[in-house]
């Protein structure tokens, strides 16, 4: 699937406390990198989660695609996916590499395909599920190999970057058009997180559509093609 454009103008989310985040304007065409920019508590992730069809927006305009939001949110979520979103895509420490990929795979035939690919034989629809998860792991670098245990490692045993790594692929597994990318350099060495920015390069030269949010200033963003920074209001 290829990514989808991005455009915001005056974008705001407001919840019982306040404004979450307002003002937010952005335009980026399909398969480009744009980087959220936001100490913590700036409302970063909200704009991530609005940007992503997953929290409503309370002012402005955004589209995704050929789609608008705040009404078509739905039809955004279909096309794009999240990654290492503290509350949303938390992996279970006590399960294994290859659990959480066989799982994802098995949710992505039963709820992500068509009907039609749902009445395939069987063995089509394994195969294909194997290779889902092959593309997602190549494309996320990571190497099961490298793993303490292979795919037999737990998830508490993995190492940040590969933890990181992992939550990439996964999301990857359903091919999304748009990826949503929360905390991308939150505990990782200097020379982790150039390897994780270099990473979302890959996958927006690649085609698909990704928003990564970061501390303020972190090292990385200038591989970015749309910039959006968050702050108090």
């Amino acid at each position: 699937m290829g990514g989808v454009g991005v455009t915001a103008e005056d974008f705001g989310v407001k919840g019982p406390r306040g404004w979450a985040f307002r003002g937010i304007s952005l335009d980026a065409g399909p398969g480009s990198l744009i980087a959220v920019e936001g100490p913590s508590g700036s409302g970063r992730t909200s704009l991530l989660l609005a940007l992503t069809g997953r929290m409503k927006a309370s002012e402005g305009t955004a589209r995704v695609g050929e789609f608008t939001l705040p009404k078509q949110s739905a039809a955004v979520r279909r096309v794009g996916a999240l990654a290492n979103v503290a509350g949303v895509t938390d992996l279970d420490p006590a399960l294994t590499v290859g659990e959480h990929l066989r799982e994802r795979a098995a949710l992505q035939r039963r709820f992500g395909d068509s009907v039609r690919a749902l009445l395939r034989p069987r063995s089509e629809r394994v195969a294909e599920a194997g290779l889902r998860i092959e593309r997602a792991l190549t494309a996320a670098g990571l190497d099961l190999d490298a793993l303490p245990k292979g795919s037999q490692t737990a998830v508490r045993d993995l190492e940040r970057p590969h933890e990181l790594r992992l939550s990439i692929a996964l999301a990857l597994v359903g091919r999304p058009a748009l990826l949503g990318v929360d905390d991308v350099d939150l505990k990782l060495s200097d020379a982790e997180r150039a390897e994780i920015w270099d990473l979302l390069r890959s996958l927006a030269d690649s085609g698909t559509t990704v928003v990564a949010v970061s501390a303020e200033g972190a090292e990385g963003t200038e591989k970015a093609d749309a910039r959006a920074t968050t702050g108090r209001a």
